[in-house]
């Protein structure tokens, strides 16, 4: 004979609400490639607040590399981060496609205050030696 038990246990817990944390002060990450934009709004330790890319957006293929569709990204992820209270951020910029202007300018333009801007692109200098020529 099988009996079936029933755990009650969590029935007697109060339902715990998850508390929202308040940040004022954060990081924007902006990378643009030649296919895509990513924008990315953290905290000052780094914990991810809101991202947001072109896909996300719902542009596809060339529409995706667009400075427009750069634009619609920083404004998508800034409303994500609307309910953390975020209202300054350190802006860094990496890579090398069109959105680059148009996404730090639609963060200022969504209500967020740009305190510093800085492009984190790495750059190659001259790279490894190269290898020697064969003697013919």
């Amino acid at each position: 004979m099988v009996v079936n038990k029933k755990n009650n246990n969590n029935n007697n817990k109060k339902s715990q609400s998850k508390t929202k944390r308040k940040v004022s002060k954060g990081r924007a990450y902006i990378v643009t490639s030649y296919n895509n934009t990513i924008v990315t709004l953290t905290d000052a330790e780094g914990a991810v607040i809101a991202a947001s890319s072109a896909g996300v957006v719902g542009f596809k293929g060339a529409r995706a590399r667009t400075p427009y569709a750069a634009a619609r990204v920083a404004e998508d992820a800034v409303t994500k981060s609307v309910k953390y209270g975020l209202a300054e951020v350190d802006v860094f910029i990496s890579g090398p496609g069109m959105g680059r202007q148009m996404a730090v300018k639609s963060l200022r333009n969504s209500g967020l205050k740009i305190l510093s801007l800085s492009d984190t692109t790495p750059i190659a200098h001259n790279g490894c030696r190269p290898k020697k020529q064969p003697r013919t």
